[in-house]
């Protein structure tokens, strides 16, 4: 344990990746069809869950093409910062007009995509989507992750976490109990030296 740093001790040059995502209590960030109607739902609509402390922590985010897409069905834009969407198959036509001056698509590698905000003056980058945190987190790029547990049980869905190529150790930060049942989590990755 004397030789483990916190992952943001071992780099602190590079942009980090942050993550602030909810899950069912059994683990999954979606239905099977991508509907979060089950967070929706929720009595926590005037809660301050942390989403402002985070937004206000980062230069943008970065989130995958299924993401990009739920969120543009919400109708109104919430993101105030720049978004670069992961993806192999968005084109430009693909991104509505009034948004084309704050979201970019990238088909890049998580991190010579990192390295490519890092030259921009990016620092910290909130990711947001599954396939995007998995690949993220499997290639060693994400320095914490605040997780918001809802207390509803969907049975199935898509899952936060998927196969991992090693353990991955984490150190409790802080835990948050709010009044609608959400209880959020927040973990340091913590990396081998």
């Amino acid at each position: 344990m004397g030789d483990m740093k916190l992952a943001s001790q071992c780099s602190t040059e590079m942009t980090t990746g942050h993550v602030f995502i909810a899950v069912s209590l059994d683990g999954f960030i979606a239905r099977r069809d991508g509907d979060i109607d089950w967070l929706e739902n929720l009595d926590a609509e005037n809660e301050d869950n942390g989403f402002a402390e985070m937004m206000a922590s980062v230069d943008g985010l970065i989130m995958g093409r299924a993401t990009f897409q739920k969120v543009l069905s919400f109708g109104e834009w919430v993101y105030e910062k720049p978004v670069v969407v992961m993806s192999r198959s968005l084109t430009q036509t693909d991104i509505p007009d009034h948004l084309k001056e704050r979201v970019r698509l990238s088909r890049s590698t998580p991190k010579t995509l990192l390295g490519e905000l890092d030259a921009e003056g990016w620092r910290r980058a909130y990711l947001d989507g599954g396939k995007v945190i998995q690949s993220f987190l499997s290639e060693g790029l994400i320095e914490d992750l605040w997780l918001t547990r809802a207390p509803v049980l969907i049975g199935e869905g898509l899952p936060l976490f998927g196969p991992v190529p090693h353990d991955t150790n984490l150190a409790h930060r802080d835990t948050r109990v709010f009044p609608s049942g959400l209880v959020s989590s927040k973990y340091r990755i913590v990396q081998g030296t």
